[in-house]
């Protein structure tokens, strides 16, 4: 029984519209089986519709508040970063007792994460990040990731057609025939090839940036238009085919050529990331004051601090007639059938940390080594120590 000796914790998540939660009763149970001892905040599950008479039958301990669950807790399984508890007043990794074990998306190279970050590690957090995990094959399992940019890719699609001032679909009408809205989706990784596939069902028509060629092919292959720009693959394409960090002089061509497209557009996806870092600044203010009014912005990088200069964290508002979506954790607006995909994504990464009863840090590990954000005191996690302007060792 791999997970013997270690008492597990779901907390309730706090962050504002967070539905989801990290187990569902079906995790728990193979949890226990695996010899966990599994804690359940009572109401955790709310969000996502399950019980805590579900989380009970399925063998685990539910628990009243946080503080008792985190005194007790060994591994913290989680599905947004630490935050702030209002009703207690204190900060959830102020709660962590030394040398806990801690599995979420930490988003740790967004800025505003920073501080949360540092924190972790002066209380001595062992912290990992579920956004580090390498796309490989033996990896997929545990890819978050890929789990939740697939519900992002639909979900962005649903919101730019709640927000559009005009129809999607070519309409054909007593006054004549409504041309299709044009959406361009910028970066087209899974986030962006679901945009794309959505878009293209409801009728638009889509053109699509990327900087790898293999992003570009698999983007026309569901009907989108290719934008011309070609990057050396040398400098485009990273470990695992991921995008890299570009020079800074070619994110100015990359704006040069996005500015008139953008301009025709009436939809903007923004799913650009870089694995691991702060997000490219991609789209300046003088690229949306070219939109028409009425037109829409998705930046969905948000959560690595966003594409769009203009993209404020947590907010849709008006820009010049131009509705500017920063919604944080999209994924969040599909509770029932994320959490699913996340709970068995975070139960098999937990299994794979374990080596003879013990959870591991060896950062010579490729995935273990891209994941970890804090240990020893210490942030070790590089795309991190960039975005803080820190030496990595």
């Amino acid at each position: 029984m791999e997970l013997s000796g270690l008492t597990v914790g779901i907390p309730r998540e706090i962050m504002a519209g967070e539905k989801r939660v990290a187990a569902t009763p079906e995790t728990v149970q193979k949890m226990i089986e695996d010899g966990a001892r599994v804690l359940v905040e009572s109401g955790a599950g709310e969000g996502s519709y399950f019980s805590d008479e579900d989380y009970g039958g399925a063998g685990a301990e539910v628990i009243r508040g946080p503080e008792a669950l985190y005194r007790e807790a060994r591994v913290v399984l989680k599905v947004k970063e630490p935050g702030y508890n209002e009703e207690l007043g204190k900060y959830e990794a102020e709660m962590m007792r030394e040398g806990t074990y801690l599995i979420c998306f930490l988003h740790p190279a967004n800025p505003i994460n920073h501080d949360k970050v540092r924190m972790l590690a002066q209380n001595n957090i062992i912290s990992f990040t579920l956004d580090g995990i390498p796309r490989i094959s033996r990896a997929q399992q545990m890819d978050a990731l890929t789990s939740m940019s697939t519900v992002a890719g639909y979900k962005a699609i649903i919101f730019a057609a709640n927000h559009l001032a005009r129809f999607i679909p070519m309409m054909p009408t007593a006054f004549g025939v409504i041309q299709p809205a044009n959406f361009l989706v910028v970066g087209t990784g899974v986030v962006g090839l679901q945009s794309i596939g959505m878009a293209r069902r409801m009728g638009a028509k889509v053109r699509a940036l990327d900087i790898r060629p293999e992003a570009q092919e698999q983007a026309k292959s569901l009907g989108a238009e290719i934008i011309p720009f070609d990057v050396p693959a040398d400098l485009a394409v990273g470990e695992g085919g991921y995008a890299q960090r570009l020079p800074e002089e070619w994110y100015e061509k990359e704006r040069e050529v996005l500015e008139p497209q953008i301009a025709e557009s009436d939809v903007v996806i923004l799913t650009a990331l870089i694995p691991g870092e702060q997000a490219p600044l991609l789209v300046n203010p003088s690229a949306v004051e070219k939109m028409k009014k009425g037109s829409v912005i998705i930046d969905i990088a948000v959560d690595q601090g966003g594409n769009c200069e203009l993209t404020r964290p947590g907010e849709d508002y008006s820009f010049q007639g131009v509705l500017i979506s920063g919604l944080l954790n999209i994924p969040a607006t599909l509770p029932v059938d994320a959490t699913r995909m996340f709970a068995q994504n975070v139960r098999y990464f937990l299994s794979y940390l374990v080596r003879n009863g013990e959870l591991s840090t060896d950062v010579s590990d490729e995935i273990i080594g891209q994941s970890l954000v804090t240990t020893e005191g210490r942030i070790v996690h590089r795309g991190t120590l960039l975005a803080m302007g820190e030496e990595t060792k």
